[in-house]
C-alpha cells in the first residue's frame, strides 16, 4: 500500500470552492500528484474543540458555516461519506497516546474541509472524517496529536491539516484583491518557511514569541495549528516540500505544504 504524505493546505475564503484563483487552481491538480486514498482525515480549523473531538457520522453533513456570501456558495453540497469504524480506530490511537478524545457522532464537514476537498475531489466518493483543532492553540500538543494520527499515512489514509499559513481578518485589503502581501505578513511567513525547511520543530513550536509579527499574522491562533497536525502525522519523516505560494487581500498568505 502507498505511504502517503501529509498535507497543510491553506483554504482562504469560502469563495476558493468556486472562484478562479491561483490557489483553487492548484488545489484543481493536486489530487493528479497522490496516490488515491481509501480516505481522509481533515484536522480543520474550523472545528475547534477541546478536548480533541473526531468525527464519526456515517453520512455528514455539508456545514455552511460563514456569513455574507453569494447565495450560490450556500448551495453547494460535499456529500463525501463518513467512516465510522475509522473514527473510532483513531480516537483509540489518540487515546493512547495520552490525549484526551471525544466522538463527535453527528459532526458534520465545516467549510474548512469540504472546501479545498470540493476542488481535490470534486465526486465526493472518498470517505471522510474530521478531527478538531484546540482553540486554545498549544504548538506542541498539536504536533503531539499529529503523531498520533501518523500510522495512518502507511494504511491508506491522506492526513490534511486545513487552516491559513497567514490569517488575518481585520486588515484584508477589500478595495484591491490583488494587493502584495503585506510587509509584515512576509515577514512571518519568510520566518516560518525557513523554519520548516530546516525542519526546526522547537523554533515553530514557540512561533508565538520567535516569529516576527505573529500576533498581527494569527490574532488568533486557530487556522496555524492546522499545520502542527499534519507535521506531526509525518511521524520520523517530516521533510518538507513548498507545494504552492500565493496570497489574496494583503493579509491571507495561502501556502501549501507536504510533510513525509
Amino acid at each position: 500500500m502507498d505511504t502517503f504524505p501529509t498535507l497543510f493546505l491553506s483554504h482562504g475564503s469560502p469563495m476558493l470552492a468556486r472562484q478562479d484563483s491561483a490557489a483553487g487552481r492548484f488545489l484543481d491538480g493536486l489530487a493528479a500528484h497522490l496516490p488515491t486514498p481509501r480516505a481522509i482525515v481533515v484536522a480543520s480549523a474550523h472545528f475547534s474543540a477541546a478536548p480533541t473531538h473526531v468525527g464519526a457520522a456515517a453520512l455528514p453533513r455539508t456545514i455552511h458555516d460563514f456569513g455574507g456570501f453569494p447565495p450560490a456558495l450556500y448551495e453547494l453540497q460535499y456529500p463525501a461519506p463518513g467512516l465510522p469504524a475509522l473514527a473510532h480506530e483513531i480516537a483509540k490511537s489518540i487515546d493512547t497516546a495520552g490525549i484526551p478524545v471525544r466522538i463527535a457522532a453527528d459532526h458534520g464537514l465545516d467549510h474548512g474541509v469540504w472546501v479545498p476537498l470540493l476542488r481535490m475531489y470534486p465526486n465526493a466518493d472518498i470517505p471522510v472524517v474530521p478531527v478538531s483543532v484546540d482553540p486554545r492553540g498549544d504548538a506542541r500538543a498539536h504536533v503531539a496529536l499529529g503523531r498520533a494520527l501518523s500510522s495512518l499515512r502507511n494504511d491508506g489514509v491522506l492526513v490534511i491539516g486545513s487552516g491559513g499559513f497567514v490569517h488575518n481578518l481585520g486588515d484584508l485589503d477589500w478595495r484591491n484583491p490583488e494587493a502584495p502581501l503585506a510587509p509584515w505578513a512576509s515577514e512571518f511567513a519568510d520566518w516560518m518557511r525557513e523554519r520548516l525547511q530546516a525542519n526546526d520543530i522547537d523554533a515553530l513550536a514557540d512561533w508565538q514569541s520567535r516569529a516576527p509579527h505573529a500576533k498581527r499574522a494569527h490574532p488568533t491562533v486557530e487556522h496555524l495549528m492546522p499545520l502542527f497536525v499534519a507535521l506531526g502525522a509525518a511521524g520520523d519523516a517530516p521533510a518538507m516540500r513548498h507545494l504552492h505560494q500565493s496570497h489574496e487581500l494583503g493579509t491571507l498568505a495561502l501556502d501549501a505544504f507536504a510533510f513525509g
